[in-house]
């Protein structure tokens, strides 16, 4: 059983989503210190390494990732820290931005659907197809008739993923603005994190508000019983690892994957070998 109830964090279907009702800085599913939440959060790596390579050798099931959240979040930091260790063999990282020419010839989940894992693969996808309701709603890039019409089209898909065999964990990590300005002002003043550094951000940080409108719309509706979204209480990085670590070991735990049959007479090669 998990040592930590992140259930409590998942948005059912149809749940009205008010993120000033959820804490960025809640602790409370860990009843322990921070200092056992680390050696925790070490102990979950271990499992995760070894889960990892089950559904590799087992090559039967797909995870996909998803990792929202605003500017500073942590998106980068999660993959950094809870995969860390793990086989990149199995492990892939896609990330989505500005769209190139080619995928604005194409509908807006052509160069998604070509990221999504195949059998034995876990993908993070470093942000995602939620861009497409998020940024393009914020700065106008296409009209409401437009983008409001893709939360079907994205429940749709999803559900094509599930039917077809993947398990899909969606992580909205989220901060306050004040946290956000700390970590903007720590780019700033640290000079191995200059190139973090966007001004853009600042930018993008004046849009606060319109922001949490268009995420707060999207875990409303797209939180489905085989695509829940988790809000991550994200401004303690070591409460964030800690859950969605939890997470992941216990998904895959459920999965039962067992490591396939060897080959028959495995001692007879064994003598081959010696002799």
């Amino acid at each position: 059983m998990s040592d930590l109830n992140w259930k409590k964090y998942l948005v059912k279907p149809d749940q009205t989503i008010a993120l000033s009702e959820w804490d960025p800085q809640d602790a409370s599913a860990w009843k322990s210190n921070r200092k056992e939440a680390e050696a925790r959060n070490q102990e979950l790596n271990a499992e995760l390494e070894t889960l990892q390579e089950l559904l590799f050798a087992e090559g039967k099931h797909k995870i996909l990732i998803v990792l929202q959240g605003m500017d500073t979040s942590g998106k980068d930091g999660v993959i950094r820290r809870v995969f860390d260790g793990v086989n990149p063999q199995g492990v892939r990282v896609a990330s989505f931005k500005v769209p190139t020419s080619i995928e604005l010839a194409h509908d807006y989940l052509w160069r998604v659907h070509q990221q999504t894992p195949g059998r034995g693969e876990i993908v993070i996808f470093n942000r995602s197809h939620y861009e497409d309701v998020l940024v393009v709603r914020v700065h106008n890039l296409a009209p409401p008739e437009v983008w409001k019409r893709r939360y079907d089209h994205i429940n749709h898909f999803e559900q094509l993923l599930i039917d077809e065999g993947t398990t899909i964990l969606k992580f909205f990590l989220h901060i306050n603005l004040d946290e956000q300005r700390e970590r903007l002002l720590s780019r700033l003043d640290t000079p191995s994190k200059h190139w973090k550094f966007n001004p853009g951000d600042i930018k993008e940080r004046k849009l606060w508000d319109q922001y949490e409108k268009a995420y707060e719309a999207v875990l409303s509706k797209t939180s489905q019983p085989g695509a829940p979204w988790i809000i991550v209480p994200a401004n303690r990085k070591w409460y964030r690892d800690l859950l969605i670590s939890t997470v992941l070991v216990d998904t895959l735990k459920d999965l039962k994957m067992e490591y396939p049959k060897a080959v028959e007479d495995l001692e007879s090669y064994r003598a081959e070998l010696i002799d």
